[in-house]
């Protein structure tokens, strides 16, 4: 059995293996009911916008000050840490087998959000991935293979995807059927006005699914 790990995948090999059929969308309104920001919830996302670009002007922000910096201040301004939610962190993620191909695909994704609501059945996942972050220059859809790979967990209907390098974000919303598509919505960046609210806006609505 041929043995691959996810963050090597392209995406031509991830669209052949599981049948993933890419579409774009371009608007969030689409899948979510997005609310104003409050007067609180706009100063806390300045200071956040404040500490990821004191970092960002001094050099590269590796992986890790991206998820402490940004990803979490975000996800927990966005209410992801409170009941019903709960996350997971660097997680392996089960053993994912090819159907008719003698490949097991292995990997560990960075965060895994899933709802344990009662009245949500099947749970609500939502995965995040992180990379570096290079200033601007990084393209934050080489993320994409590897956070389609982890989607393909059974018995999902919907799961919502992010790939961010802490200034840029790039939200997949996947669903289930045959075959698979994926929709890319527009690329969303915390450092600009509008898009970051826009980004806050966002998570906010995937929490409260």
């Amino acid at each position: 059995m041929t043995i691959l790990n996810a963050r090597n995948l392209s995406l031509e090999e991830v669209h052949s293996m599981f049948g993933f059929q890419e579409q774009y969308s371009d608007s969030f309104s689409n899948y979510l009911s997005l609310e104003p920001l409050t007067e609180a919830e706009q100063q806390e996302l300045k200071q956040i916008q404040h500490d990821f670009d004191r970092y960002l002007t001094a050099g590269k922000v590796y992986e890790g000050l991206v998820k402490f910096l940004a990803v979490a201040p975000l996800l927990r301004l966005a209410g992801f840490y409170r009941y019903p939610i709960e996350i997971g962190l660097g997680e392996n993620i089960a053993d994912i087998e090819v159907e008719d191909e003698d490949i097991k695909i292995k990997g560990r994704f960075d965060i895994l959000v899933i709802s344990k609501a009662k009245h949500t059945k099947p749970e609500i996942y939502f995965l995040v991935l992180l990379i570096e972050s290079k200033n601007s220059q990084i393209d934050i859809s080489t993320a994409l293979p590897q956070l389609l790979t982890y989607s393909y967990i059974d018995n999902q209907k919907s799961i919502w995807g992010l790939a961010t390098n802490g200034r840029s974000y790039q939200f997949v919303y996947i669903e289930q059927g045959n075959p698979l598509i994926y929709y890319l919505l527009p690329e969303l960046n915390l450092m600009e006005r509008e898009r970051s609210t826009q980004l806050l806006q966002v998570l906010k609505a995937i929490c409260q699914l």
